[in-house]
């Protein structure tokens, strides 16, 4: 089924849905099935509420996130969702800049590479790729006139502003109200303790990430959730291509045997680098930045970053773009995304990712070629169909999940209405086998029997 109109309701694809189940939201909390779609769960009124939903979604998100293997990709949404709880609007996007040399043909050329890849007219990314590629073959032809330099300049400036666009959405959630911030944080606990909160019998989770921001460390850090990623070391941690395998294990009191997983543990990969990340020399280092810094040029002053500038920092645009992506330390990073998902038995949720990113994309469609594999897609909204003509590509509806929409992808309803509870819950586990032992007898079924006749 290929749609060709911009999302204009809320869809749900699980379980056992064959076909996209399109609703919107009416009076008193019920919800109406759009006249076209077939919905076989919503009764003849085709009207449904939310805990009709909740029965729907929450158990069987909660048997996928117990899979062998689970990951979870977040794009900017989540940055947007967390600034507008914690500031009330959505954090600064990436719109088009201009250059003071070649910005015609820089604009053309970005334009004509972004609708390749269905972003429509594009964004300062992709100019800021071109502009790169642009200085690049200057150099090559050793053109070191004027406008060369005059691009140079204005590409390191460009990267300034845009790493200042960065630490200012940062900042607005920083100094926001307190009880707003509070609240904001609260959320982002609990989604990230959702996914987390896996038994040591499970395969850790990875979270994916293309933000360049630090929502997601912050988030971690009040959870107490323990970020593994390829840094190594304490005051300038540096980045490593052979750590990907370090875990943290304790050992139980009064146990012999081998040492068990230590719960709360998470690895973290950040596929588009981050605000935090300079180069130096040929390493990759990580500096301390505090959330809310309304600079980075303070942080760089130190002895061993001296001569460190913005296109230093490894935030460089690598949306659909092979070139960049084959470079270190993104080919690490890329392959750890490529090795986490294409294996049996992995659900990967996706959360605020638009699917604008080539590369990521065609790792998604490999790992369906798995057919234990299972994607979970969830969004605010899909204003240019990028999702919905993924999902029509792929063709594989049994191994997608979809909930889309003001209300399915609202960060706030979802956490506290549809995904599993953010704990490793034994006891409900418990409390289902002793149910089951007690009342699925015969005595139950007289109970049951008697309680009818009362009624």
């Amino acid at each position: 089924m290929t749609t060709e109109n911009t999302l204009q309701s809320n869809i749900i694809k699980t379980r056992d849905d064959y076909s996209l189940v399109r609703f919107v939201e009416g009076d008193e909390g019920r919800f109406k099935v759009d006249a076209d779609s077939d919905c076989s769960w919503a009764g003849k009124e085709k009207e449904f509420n939310m805990k009709d939903l909740r029965q729907r979604i929450e158990p069987w998100l909660t048997s996928l996130f117990q899979s062998e293997h689970l990951s979870l990709l977040i794009g900017s949404g989540l940055t947007h969702a967390v600034h507008k709880l914690a500031v009330g609007t959505v954090a600064i996007g990436m719109g088009t800049s201009n250059f003071s040399v070649f910005n015609a043909k820089i604009t053309n050329v970005a334009k004509t590479s972004a609708k390749k890849a269905n972003r429509k007219e594009g964004n300062f990314e992709d100019q800021l790729r071109v502009a790169n590629e642009l200085l690049g073959g200057l150099k090559i032809l050793s053109s070191e006139n004027k406008k060369t330099i005059n691009l140079g300049v204005d590409i390191e400036n460009k990267l300034n502003d845009f790493a200042k666009s960065i630490l200012d959405s940062e900042s607005g959630i920083a100094y926001a109200e307190e009880s707003k911030r509070t609240e904001a944080f609260n959320i982002l606990v609990n989604f990230l303790m959702s996914f987390a909160s896996r038994t040591g019998t499970r395969d850790r989770l990875q979270i994916f990430t293309t933000n360049y921001d630090r929502i997601i460390e912050a988030g971690a850090e009040i959870a107490g959730l323990h970020l593994l990623d390829r840094f190594v070391g304490s005051l300038m941690p540096i980045f490593r291509s052979s750590r990907l395998d370090l875990d943290m294990h304790y050992n139980p009191p009064g146990i012999r045997g081998e040492p068990r997983y230590l719960e709360g543990v998470t690895r973290f990969t950040k596929l588009h680098g981050s605000i935090d990340w300079v180069q130096h020399g040929e390493e990759i280092r990580r500096i301390g930045l505090p959330l809310g810094a309304k600079s980075i040029d303070p942080f760089l002053k130190a002895p061993a970053f001296s001569g460190i500038k913005a296109n230093n920092l490894m935030i460089y645009p690598n949306a659909s773009k092979d070139r960049e992506t084959s470079g270190y330390p993104y080919v690490e990073l890329f392959r750890d995304f490529a090795a986490g998902v294409c294996r049996p038995n992995n659900a990967l949720v996706t959360y605020g990712y638009s699917f604008g990113d080539e590369h990521i994309n065609r790792s998604i469609k490999d790992m369906l070629t798995i057919p234990s594999t299972h994607l979970v897609i969830i969004s605010y909204d899909d204003p240019l169909d990028r999702i919905i003509k993924t999902y029509d590509n792929i063709g594989r509806p049994s191994q997608i999940t979809l909930l889309i929409g003001n209300h399915l992808g609202d960060f706030k309803t979802i956490v506290d209405n549809y995904l599993p509870k953010s704990a490793i819950d034994r006891a409900t586990f418990r409390m289902s086998e002793i149910l089951k032992s007690r009342f699925g007898t015969q005595q139950s079924e007289t109970v049951s029997k008697e309680l009818e006749e009362e009624k």
